[in-house]
């Protein structure tokens, strides 16, 4: 056989497959943060802060039919920098129309002291929130994502979610599994679904039913994590290679090539 093939894993050095180890066990730890960020970001938008629904998903990206933006932060990413009674201050005061004098009385002590140590213009991507005529630009119908904030996310992901899927995918490359076209597949289709995953966003800003896509795009790409992240973690350390896999000295051949026996 031709040495064009990959080493499995139990023919690697025992220095590389630590590394590839902790590799995997701080990637699949900052994988499980990411997935209760998304939680943290979403759930709740629809009013059942207990689970994460398309409902979340189509506010976040298309907007809110009945709220405004200001009651639906306050029912989903911000709902636990409040007390429910002094949320329930402020969705009366929009409810009763926004008024200024109930603002000054009511609200404006509630924001003083919850909300502006971090809305206070120090940060210019959320809102400012230390007067009046700033907190009623967001107490208007919520439109869900705007574009450029669609953007700034979309080219994070992109590089970010690359890189990570290339390590773990890399690291994948030497496990052992037939048919060969399966280990294809789960190989490339994270990276199908980061593209998938993020032309949804934009097209449920428009089409609320795309939201559908997102879950979709994201269960896929989780579904290929975790198989990569499972395979490789056993084959490391607790797995045996076929015989004939062994006599060969651990070489997994490449695409199109033939081993000893046809089942290779």
């Amino acid at each position: 056989m031709s040495n064009r093939g990959f080493f499995h894993f139990s023919a690697l050095p025992m220095s590389t497959r630590m590394v590839y180890t902790m590799t995997l066990l701080v990637l699949g730890t900052g994988y499980l943060f990411a997935m209760l960020q998304v939680f943290y970001s979403h759930a709740g938008l629809d009013g059942n802060a207990k689970n994460i629904s398309a409902q979340d998903i189509r506010i976040a990206y298309h907007g809110s039919e009945t709220d405004t933006r200001l009651v639906t932060a306050l029912k989903g990413p911000m709902a636990g920098m409040l007390p429910e009674t002094e949320r329930a201050v402020i969705f009366k005061w929009v409810d009763s129309g926004a008024k200024q004098d109930a603002f000054e009385s009511n609200v404006k002590p509630i924001i003083e002291s919850r909300c502006l140590a971090c809305h206070d213009g120090s940060n210019p991507h959320i809102p400012l929130l230390t007067s009046f005529d700033e907190v009623t630009k967001i107490v208007a119908k919520d439109t869900g994502a705007t574009i450029p904030a669609l953007v700034r996310v979309s080219h994070i992901h992109l590089f970010g979610i690359t890189f990570i899927f290339f390590i773990v995918s890399s690291i994948f490359t030497h496990a052992y599994m037939r048919p060969l076209w399966l280990k294809c597949v789960i190989i490339v289709l994270p990276f199908l679904t980061i593209l998938t995953d993020i032309f949804s966003w934009y097209l449920t800003k428009w089409i609320p039913g795309f939201a559908w896509f997102i879950i979709g795009s994201g269960a896929l790409m989780g579904i290929s994590f975790t198989v990569q992240w499972v395979v490789s973690m056993r084959q490391m350390w607790f797995y045996t290679l076929p015989e004939e896999i062994e006599e060969c000295g651990g070489t997994l051949p490449v695409m199109g090539q033939k081993s000893r026996t046809q089942d290779m």
